[in-house]
């Protein structure tokens, strides 16, 4: 097992990964104080919603996130805080993301994501609304943000209004109701070991099992299992639903009111007894496989010559995902139109060749251009293919194009441009080559 750390102990380092285990990514936000988290790393969430998705970020919580320093910065000793500010009803916080989107154990193995976390040190009234989570989503969850909870959320760490109790929960299936009792979903909870979960660092963990059958979900707090899971418990469509897809997303975020900080109190929060400016603070997120090899570190992009799926997108815009009936299942980038964009990281080493796996519906005189450009979504175009209709939004073929040699880790957009509004294009995978 990952050691447990000393309590109390702020900045402490990533432990150090035990025999027959493998790192798979980690931070440890070491970094000058006042500075934001590693953008190689982290995507910053700001508003109240997704482009698109549910209003207050489909929970209810009422706060704007940002991404002020104020709200978010590393503290200069190995920590990350996460900083609530505000009054009554109008407060400021913050919520990052990580990059990465395809966290999974291999077949037979185990994905361990771990974090040391201290809660904000409010208890009380003045912690009414406070909703500090590290947790994670489903990949297909962008881009959509309206296919939860289907696609899987496992929350690692949650807690509301400085109670001294850790609560675990997945989410799956339908809402309302379901497998998972959805808005609620099956969770479990329990007093931190020692030192309150507010006053001193513990260690939230979530396991991944699949090196047996049934396979398991399991939940942690300084290495106590206290929530367990299994495939059996769950119908078939459930369980492939939230772990066939491409893996999941990290979150850490301090909310303010909502559903659930309200649903425990029994009134809406915050209120005029909230304090602000107590912080969550993290002293380090990672993630570990069994056994040896993973997948690439998220400083190492994509392989040139190797498949880069189209839905393992950085960001995007205007697009959509779907279940594709291709070859190797899983989903594709879909309801791609004139002037949407999908952008990656990849590692060129001089290749000339661009493949794309295409395919089209679109109607009589529909077409567009697939390009390729580095740098931003106007940057310089190094190669570009035609499409057309290929039988069918399902109907795929893999169409080839030049483009020019490139060295280097680069970051890529693909743009799509037609002379019509309408989606002319759907995208499951593409590779460089030479």
């Amino acid at each position: 097992m990952v050691p447990v750390l000393c309590i109390g102990v702020a900045n402490a380092a990533v432990p150090s990964t035990p025999s027959g285990w493998t790192l798979v990514w980690s931070d440890d936000f070491n970094g000058s104080a006042g500075t934001l988290p590693s953008s190689t790393n982290w995507i910053i969430d700001t508003g109240h919603a997704y482009p698109g998705g549910p209003a207050n970020w489909g929970t209810g919580e009422i706060q704007n996130y940002t991404s002020s320093t104020s709200n978010l910065s590393l503290d200069g000793s190995g920590n990350l805080r996460i900083t609530p500010i505000g009054s009554g009803q109008n407060w400021t916080s913050a919520r990052i993301e990580s990059r990465r989107a395809d966290f999974k154990p291999a077949s037979g193995r185990i994905l361990r994501i771990e974090g040391r976390i201290q809660m904000p040190n409010v208890t009380g009234n003045a912690a009414l609304g406070y909703w500090p989570a590290f947790w994670a989503l489903g990949a297909p969850y962008r881009g959509n943000y309206w296919n939860w909870p289907g696609i899987g959320e496992f929350d690692i760490m949650e807690n509301v209004n400085g109670i001294n109790q850790v609560w675990a929960v997945l989410h799956c299936g339908v809402s309302p109701g379901g497998p998972c009792n959805e808005t609620n979903g099956l969770g479990a909870f329990r007093t931190c070991p020692g030192s309150s979960c507010q006053s001193a660092f513990h260690t939230y963990r979530f396991e991944w099992d699949r090196s047996i059958t049934p396979n398991q979900f399991r939940w942690y707090v300084d290495g106590v299992n206290y929530h367990t899971l299994s495939q059996n418990q769950f119908d078939a469509t459930t369980w492939n639903n939230m772990t066939s897809h491409a893996g999941y997303f990290l979150l850490l975020n301090v909310a303010m009111g909502g559903g659930f900080p309200n649903g425990v109190a029994g009134f809406g929060t915050p209120t005029s007894a909230t304090v602000s400016g107590r912080p969550m603070v993290v002293d380090y997120v990672a993630v570990w496989q069994s056994g040896t090899g993973t997948t690439p570190p998220p400083s190492s992009p994509p392989p040139t010559g190797g498949v880069i799926q189209a839905e393992s997108y950085a960001a995007q815009q205007g697009t959509q995902l779907e279940t594709t009936t291709d070859s190797g299942g899983g989903q594709n980038v879909a309801y791609i139109s004139n002037g949407d964009w999908l952008r990656y990281t990849v590692n060129f080493s001089g290749e000339t060749q661009f493949n794309a796996r295409v395919a089209s519906g679109a109607a009589g005189g529909v077409s567009g251009l697939v390009q390729v450009r580095l740098g931003s979504p106007t940057g310089t175009i190094i190669g570009q293919m035609s499409v057309g209709n290929t039988g069918g939004w399902q109907s795929w073929r893999t169409v080839p194009a030049n483009i020019s040699a490139v060295s280097g880790t680069q970051t890529v957009y693909l743009t799509f441009s037609s002379g019509q509004p309408a989606d002319f294009v759907n995208l499951n995978y593409f590779s460089f080559s030479r």
